[in-house]
């Protein structure tokens, strides 16, 4: 019975609930009629008498093998019906009649055998808008949650497609350095990017610094110069030409931003650039992109699929990858590439694009590109045995295509991004919105919605959620392109397996280092209010979700004094009752017994430890164990034991715990380890 149960359904591996209906293979193929027909006759019975079940599970599943069904049968009838009209066109001699019933009835025969072949098409149901500000999962990072947002409109010029110049010739890397370096001042609440980084890595690290032996892996995305197909877009010299799908107007990874991403690695974060790889291990590095970070950091390792001309050939490690469903059992073994799992740190560097088998393709599709053989089970052109992934993605190009569109499936992205070698060694994640693209060859449009109003969102996102940092991308890209972005519902449901990794919606238990333990939560998943104020449950205070941060030219990155970074001291980002100092106050690192001394100093009671000052008293500058005394004598408000000094310096009566004051004088604000200045 279980493995009757296998052959037909898609289940868990370590749960065994039933996620779906298996494609049938080989002969089993000769069933799908049968099947078809008893779906048809199932849906009828249950349905017609009472049209609301067609909402049940089980009619949603019957539902599109009765359907296809239906169709194979027409096309069988049809051409059955024609080649019996062409038998007697030809009997009478009418050849032009009887030949063109012979071509019906062969396109009736091949819609047949192609329904035959082909798994019925997955049901798109149209769905309603999952609720704003209900965030799910726990939010992680220096800052949980927080995903900051630069927009700066001069980050390009570029008049568009058809102009007859290529995106990337009208990005500034001036404007690019100084948005990366924004994005990351503000996410660690620093004023110095140094600073920003050693916050960073302390978090991650759990408190220790960067190694400088240590390595780093940036995955970038280069599926508009991809290999994978065998069909590059590239001549011999790597210089990148059009076709398969790309005009000379697609865009890809702007070189402005991995320069100031190299940069600030190298220069500011203190990282040699020999630790450094930067690549796609199916995509090609281009001369565009190549040649200016290349010049300016030469020792950068450039990891891509071809390895010549002074970049590095990506091949497989010994480090196997596991996929979480029995989909994978009798497939090729697939492995992380060597660079990746020789690194020590990963950067997840995306770009701001719709998909239109993923609706959207964002951080967590970027590692589709980190497997070196291809989501369609291809390495370097030639086709393997690997588990095919675009099967599992919501939605498809064609209708015929399998696809899975439906809320709690089954999510290979929440494999690959809870690997410990991917997305388990990640430390940042951006996403490269200065143009953004429509479906996977990068189509680029203007922006309509607000702030962008007509021009390029020329932003860049980060964070140290990638759930977080997915989920607001979603949110942007269903207001731009909601025809593929919210084409069905299942395109959010990789976010809702992440979020829920610990007990997800379809049961799996994601396990991609096959090691009996069952992924934790990988983020939070919220979203926001509305497309114009773009607020989450952070930034209205209701919540512990998302905080989308943004920052353009009109408001400044907030520059506030971070306390500077001990063993036993990291910056902590501001909360509900902890916000950072004002700039122009010289902060004292808080210890057990020291807080931070605020600019004016305000007298402070009088306790059992606090004597009368001479009237001749200087203001002393605040140290870590002295507070700053007044440098005037405003009388001190009574407590429980002191009666307030009357304005015209009446010496006050002495009692156990206060000295007379001198006539002149007023007290000085007390404090534990304070005694008469």
């Amino acid at each position: 019975m279980n493995r009757v149960k296998q052959a037909i359904f898609k289940t868990c591996p370590k749960s065994g609930k039933v996620v779906g209906l298996r494609r049938p293979e080989g002969w089993r193929r000769i069933f799908i009629p049968l099947i078809g027909f008893a779906a048809l006759v199932w849906f009828l019975v249950r349905v017609v008498p009472k049209p609301s079940r067609a909402a049940y599970p089980c009619q949603r599943v019957a539902m599109p093998l009765a359907s296809g069904f239906v169709l194979w049968l027409a096309g069988m009838a049809g051409a059955t019906v024609a080649f019996g009209k062409a038998r007697n066109r030809f009997q009478q001699a009418r050849f032009a009649t009887g030949a063109l019933a012979v071509v019906v009835a062969v396109v009736g025969v091949g819609w047949g055998v192609l329904t035959l072949q082909a798994p019925a098409a997955a049901e798109t149901v149209a769905y309603t808008a999952h609720p704003a500000n209900q965030p799910i999962g726990v939010a992680k990072g220096l800052a949980p949650g927080r995903v900051v947002w630069v927009h700066d409109p001069d980050l390009t010029d570029w008049a568009g497609p058809g102009t007859g110049e290529r995106w990337w010739q009208h990005v500034s890397q001036s404007v690019a350095n100084q948005v990366m370096s924004q994005a990351l001042r503000s996410y660690a609440n620093t004023t110095s990017d140094a600073a920003a980084w050693d916050a960073i890595f302390r978090s991650y690290n759990g408190g220790a610094p960067y190694q400088s032996n240590q390595k780093i892996a940036i995955k970038i995305n280069l599926t508009t110069s991809n290999a994978g197909s065998g069909t590059a877009n590239i001549d011999s010299n790597y210089n990148w030409v059009p076709g398969g799908g790309l005009n000379y107007d697609a865009i890809g990874e702007s070189p402005q931003l991995m320069h100031a991403l190299l940069d600030q690695l190298v220069n500011k974060a203190g990282v040699p650039q020999a630790n450094i790889t930067i690549g796609d291990p199916t995509g090609l590095w281009i001369n565009e992109l190549y040649v200016p970070l290349h010049n300016d950091f030469p020792n950068v390792v450039y990891l891509d699929n071809y390895g010549q001309q002074g970049r590095t050939r990506a091949s497989f490690s010994s480090v196997p990858m596991y996929w979480s469903t029995s989909e994978a059992n009798g497939k090729t073994q697939d492995y992380v590439p060597n660079y990746f799992a020789q690194a020590d740190y990963m950067i997840n560097l995306a770009i701001l694009k719709t998909h239109d088998r993923n609706g959207i393709t964002l951080t967590a599709k970027n590692h589709f590109g980190s497997m070196l053989r291809t989501p369609v089970a291809q390495l370097r052109g030639v086709s393997g045995n690997w588990l095919e992934l675009h099967h599992l993605l919501p939605s498809a190009p064609s209708a015929s295509e399998p696809k899975v569109p439906t809320m709690g499936n089954y999510r290979p992205l929440v494999d690959l991004n809870g690997n410990r070698n991917l997305g388990g060694k990640t430390l940042l994640y951006m996403v490269d919105g200065i143009f953004g693209g429509k479906n996977w060859n990068s189509t680029p449009y203007t922006w309509a919605m607000t702030p962008f109003n007509g021009d390029w969102p020329s932003s860049l996102f980060l964070s140290m959620d990638q759930v977080a940092i997915d989920s607001v991308g979603f949110d942007f890209l269903s207001q731009q392109w909601p025809d593929q972005a919210l084409v069905n519902e299942g395109v959010q449901d990789y976010l809702h397996e992440m979020a829920l990794a610990n007990n997800p919606p379809s049961g799996t238990c994601y396990d991609p280092e096959h090691d009996q333990t069952c992924q934790q939560s990988m983020g939070v998943h919220e979203h926001w209010n509305n497309p114009i104020d773009k607020q989450y449950t952070r930034n209205l205070g209701t919540g512990n979700g998302i905080e989308l941060m943004y920052i353009n030219p009109l408001t400044p990155t907030p520059t506030p004094t971070a306390v500077p970074p001990t063993a036993t001291n990291t910056p902590v980002p501001p909360t509900a009752t902890n916000t950072a100092v004002p700039p122009t106050n010289t902060p004292v690192p808080p210890t057990a017994t020291n807080t931070a001394v605020p600019p004016t100093n305000t007298p402070v009671p009088p306790t059992a430890t606090n004597t009368a000052v001479p009237p001749t008293n200087t203001p002393v500058p605040p140290t870590a164990t002295n507070t700053a005394v007044p440098p005037t004598n405003t009388p001190v408000p009574p407590t429980a034991t002191n009666t307030a000094v009357p304005p015209t310096n009446t010496p006050v009566p002495p009692t156990a715990t206060n000295t007379a004051v001198p006539p002149t004088n007023t007290p000085v604000p007390p404090t534990a380890t304070n005694t008469a200045v």
